[in-house]
C-alpha cells in the first residue's frame, strides 16, 4: 500500500556531505514512525537513525550521532538524512523504511541507494 525510493546516493570524498532522501506515495495517511538503515559489504544491515510522525521523537545509532541529522517533510511525504563529516566505514547501501501507526515493526522499505566515501 505504501512505496518508499531513496535517492540521493553517490561517492564522496572523506569528509564530505550527502542528502539522501525518501518519498514516499501510496496510502500515506497512516505512517507513523520512518527510519534509515545501513548495510555495508559483508557486514549485516543495521540501524541508523528513525524519527517518528512529528519530528519530536529522534534518534540515532552511536556511530553516526553528531555527523548525521534525519528530518521529514509531512507535507512533501518525504524524509531526508543530512550525512556530514563521511567517513569511509559508512559505505554502505542506504534504505529508508516506515510503518503504519498501530505497528510497531517497519512494514514498508525502499530498494536502496548506495552510499561510497573514498578514503
Amino acid at each position: 500500500q505504501v512505496q518508499l525510493v531513496e535517492s540521493g546516493g553517490g561517492l564522496v570524498q572523506a569528509g564530505g556531505s550527502l542528502r539522501l532522501s525518501c518519498a514516499a506515495s501510496g496510502r500515506i495517511s497512516s505512517l507513523a514512525a520512518m527510519g534509515w538503515f545501513r548495510q555495508a559489504p559483508g557486514k549485516e544491515r543495521e540501524f541508523v537513525s528513525a524519527i517518528n510522525r512529528n519530528g519530536g521523537i529522534i534518534n540515532y545509532a552511536d556511530s553516526v550521532k553528531g555527523r548525521f541529522t534525519i528530518s521529514r517533510d509531512n507535507a512533501k511525504n518525504t524524509m531526508f538524512l543530512q550525512m556530514d563529516s563521511l567517513k569511509p566505514e559508512d559505505t554502505a547501501v542506504y534504505s529508508c523504511a516506515a510503518r503504519n501507526v498501530l505497528s510497531n515493526v517497519y512494514n514498508y522499505w525502499g530498494q536502496g541507494t548506495q552510499v561510497t566515501v573514498s578514503s
